[in-house]
């Protein structure tokens, strides 16, 4: 399947946005890691605002990047959003409560404790009432999205953009699903090539295992192997060095993607 990326958004551990995490990646500027700063999204209203927890603010902060850098209206683009995990901290809030004899849930908690909450936010903050998917496959998460997005952009001819991020869960969940940081990116993707395309992906299912493309500075790739969103590292590193390269991106099951970017 082959698109084209017109726009980028990026925040992760040492990666504030996509302008300076693009010279980080293209190798211009050291990388040196620092936890990622998220801010509430200053296009929901105040009420919306307030229950929004970190990770639904980092979905909708890459997302906006990713469209402002394009120049796409957002209210009129379809969207994938894809996470191992969804929001996290309400999981582990949720489950505190229901260990408690009056077994009390917020009826915030509980609206966003589906996988589909950055969604419906998204819907508010953008205006939108173009068609969405979320998505969860564990370590295949970002996978999973790219997978489904460029499916969506081929079959039905239209704009996708892929939102996939990731946040830490809180002690005792973390310890046995670990998640270093927070990070998410994200990638407005088209049927054709337009004035502000900046890579094309011609993207290959292949039913077999193979060794997934590493970052070559250890501390990055270190993010890329801990953060199942930050998998998509290697691919944003190839559209930030403008140069063509094919990479291996894990899915599940022994499967992998084969993505080759062309600038």
């Amino acid at each position: 399947m082959r698109v084209f990326v017109e726009g980028v958004g990026l925040l992760g551990p040492g990666l504030p946005d996509w302008q300076k995490g693009r010279a980080v990646l293209a190798g211009s500027e050291p990388y040196i890691h620092a936890p990622a700063t998220v801010a509430a999204s200053p296009l929901l209203p105040p009420a919306e605002r307030r229950r929004t927890g970190v990770p639904i603010k980092l979905a909708l902060a890459v997302g906006h990047e990713a469209f402002t850098n394009a120049g796409r209206d957002a209210s009129m683009t379809a969207t994938v959003f894809t996470s191992s995990g969804g929001d996290n901290d309400n999981l582990h809030h949720i489950c505190e409560a229901l260990a408690t004899p009056e077994r009390e849930v917020s009826p915030t908690r509980f609206h966003n404790s589906v996988h589909n909450a950055a969604a419906g936010y998204w819907s508010i903050s953008a205006r939108s009432q173009a068609p969405s998917t979320s998505l969860c496959a564990h370590d295949g998460s970002f996978a999973a999205g790219l997978l489904e997005a460029a499916t969506e952009v081929v079959v039905d001819g239209h704009a996708v953009a892929l939102i996939a991020y990731d946040h830490p869960y809180p002690q005792p969940l973390h310890a046995v699903r670990e998640i270093s940081g927070n990070f998410g990116a994200a990638l407005v993707l088209t049927p054709q090539l337009t004035d502000r395309t900046i890579g094309c992906l011609d993207i290959d299912f292949v039913a077999a295992s193979a060794v997934a493309t590493s970052m070559n500075d250890p501390a990055l790739d270190a993010v890329r192997t801990s953060i199942p969103a930050a998998r998509s590292l290697p691919l944003l590193s190839a559209l930030a060095r403008g140069v063509s390269e094919t990479l291996v991106i894990e899915y599940l099951e022994g499967n992998h993607l084969r993505v080759a970017v062309t600038p």
